[in-house]
């Protein structure tokens, strides 16, 4: 009925005589719907009580009576009878992803983060605990009374209860006390992986411990067996892994992990019924494990099975895939070329042991050995290879070594600069920002190259940049030596100014200077009618002369010029000259 947003969010079998076969489906957009298993059709749908995805679904002992928890951070209790909500209430700040009902039916636990334990008939927060750092992905009692008998138990003092968070690897176990102070877990159990399906038997007695079965998301399942007492500061490591292998026969000799999906414990509880194989065609087996042991490996055929193959089994061991025209590469300096030695037959070890009368070379030599000659090793072209600037700059960073660091940023060559913070891994920016920062506040010369370094990380890594949240602190002083250079830049530009027209005046001035001189000797050579004695006076007096008085002897010059138009002007002239030129040096 509701189409493709009917999705199976959480599903939970009544174990209550009257209901056994009703099924409450929680839906993606808030509905539930109830099936009747037996009747293999939908029975009713319960609407108006959510607007979000629905987290969890749990039956309370009463029989007609459901609560559910949503992202939409509110728990609703149904009336399954009528289907509709017999009371609705704000659970957490954030989205409520857990429920689970006291074994009295009184209290309810809640969990965002947070783990609430809520009363039922008022509707109140009867105690907080801290929870986890993630979403809670499962709530159950452990225990039914309470440990200490001498005490009147109220329903609820002094009970256990267990949680688990998605991607933690830690199961919490709380303790309920009669005062509000303790908030904290009082033990928690290890596992490899963050928890998928968990399972328990609840202790009845005094002295029976609780067991645990917790089926992790890489496919082991582990099983706890602990007597819950008290507190407990290191975290409990299972008493027994199980995993499924398959035999590794027929052709393919590797045996291959079969994930386990789900494990619960059988009415007896030492039995276990496990659900193994693929999601789409499990397989359930019913098996005793001798718990003495602290790793099971069982090996059951499911190729033969199972006829799907879409899930990969999954397993941290990554095998390689080795072809013949692979190439492999040895580690060592770009352009340095060796030899791969391929591993030698046993009776060629044995020849390569020491013989008694050898003497055996000091760790000084060795190392004298196997150093290599960098500025020998020549790259094609004769350029600095970008693949070992950038290896180098990190080397340099981690170390903090300034030798290395100033090899590779005083580069001037551009390409060079954007092909190394191009090639440099993303964990390196940032340092490099810092190192940058510093070298800025020193000379302006470096200044000056550390800028190129800049411009090229800004421009190329700027996108990892704009998603570090702690950017603008871990820039702040690269931000204020900015900022105090650009208030500086206008007044410097001003300067900048002035400076180059008083430059540009005087060079005006001496470019005056020299022609002026040029046409003086010409307009003297030009006399070459007067005596020897007054050429050589004139020679002198020019000589002399400031730039004012020959600017005065142009404009006199002209005055005696317009005046004598005779032929006589040359002779005159000098005549008239050369006593105003005495009486102004005088």
């Amino acid at each position: 009925q509701d189409g493709p947003q009917r999705k199976k969010r959480k599903s939970e079998v009544v174990e209550v005589d009257k209901q056994l076969d009703i099924l409450a489906i929680g839906t993606a957009v808030g509905s539930i719907l109830l099936y009747n298993t037996v009747k293999g059709e939908l029975q009713s749908k319960l609407d108006g009580g959510h607007d979000n995805r629905v987290n969890c679904v749990r039956w309370h002992q009463d029989n007609c009576c459901l609560y559910s928890c949503s992202e939409d951070k509110h728990i609703v209790e149904w009336n399954t009878q009528t289907c509709k909500v017999k009371c609705k209430w704000k659970g957490d700040n954030s989205s409520v992803t857990s429920l689970c009902i006291s074994p009295d039916g009184k209290m309810l636990l809640s969990a965002g983060r947070t783990i609430k334990l809520w009363d039922l008939e008022t509707k109140e927060v009867y105690k907080h605990f801290t929870g986890h750092a993630t979403s809670v992905s499962s709530l159950m009692f452990t225990t039914v009374k309470p440990m200490n008998e001498n005490k009147p138990f109220d329903g609820i003092t002094g009970l256990y209860f267990l949680s688990g968070a998605i991607h933690d690897r830690l199961l919490s176990v709380w303790y309920i006390r009669s005062d509000r102070k303790e908030k904290n877990s009082v033990m928690s159990f290890t596992v490899t992986d963050e928890p998928t399906f968990i399972d328990l038997t609840v202790s009845e007695v005094k002295e029976e411990p609780v067991k645990l079965a917790v089926v992790c998301r890489d496919g082991q399942l582990h099983l706890f067996e602990h007597i819950l007492n008290g507190y407990c500061k290191k975290p409990l490591t299972s008493n027994c892994t199980i995993q499924i292998a398959t035999p590794g026969t027929d052709g393919d000799s590797t045996p291959k992990p079969v994930p386990i999906l789900a494990a619960a414990f059988c009415a007896d509880k030492q039995s276990l019924l496990l659900v193994y194989g693929n999601t789409l065609q499990p397989i359930i087996e019913k098996v005793s494990v001798n718990t003495t042991e602290s790793h099971v490996c069982l090996i059951r055929d499911v190729q033969k099975v199972l006829s799907l193959k879409t899930d990969v089994a999954l397993t941290k061991v990554k095998t390689p895939v080795v072809n013949s025209d692979t190439k492999v590469l040895v580690p060592g300096i770009p352009g340095h070329s060796t030899a791969v030695k391929t591993p030698s037959a046993g009776k060629e070890k044995k020849k390569n042991k020491r013989k008694s009368g050898e003497t055996e070379e000091s760790i000084e030599e060795r190392l004298g050995a196997l150093d290599i000659d960098v500025t020998k090793v020549k790259t094609p072209g004769g350029l600095p290879q970008t693949d070992s600037f950038a290896v180098l700059l990190v080397q340099g960073l981690e170390s903090n070594d300034a030798e290395i660091l100033n090899r590779v940023l005083n580069t001037r060559k551009e390409n060079v600069i954007k092909n190394t913070v191009a090639r440099m891994p993303i964990h390196a920016v940032i340092p490099l920002l810092h190192e940058l920062t510093k070298r800025l506040q020193g000379n302006p010369y470096s200044a000056s190259l550390m800028v190129r370094w800049l411009k090229s990380i800004f421009t190329l890594h700027a996108s990892y940049l704009s998603t570090l949240p702690d950017l603008i602190p871990q820039l702040g002083m690269l931000y204020q030596l900015m900022e105090s250079r650009v208030k500086t830049l206008q007044k410097l530009s001003r300067l900048h100014g002035r400076l180059f027209i008083l430059v540009t005046q005087a060079a005006a001035s001496e470019a005056v200077q020299d022609v002026t001189e040029v046409n003086q000797t010409a307009k003297l050579v030009y006399e070459d009618e007067s005596s020897e004695e007054e050429g050589s006076d004139d020679e002198m007096i020019a000589d002399k002369d400031s730039d004012e008085n020959w600017d005065e002897d142009e404009e006199k010059e002209e005055q005696s010029d317009e005046q004598d138009m005779t032929v006589e002007k040359e002779i005159n002239g000098d005549s008239d000259l050369e006593p105003e030129n005495e009486s102004e040096e005088e």
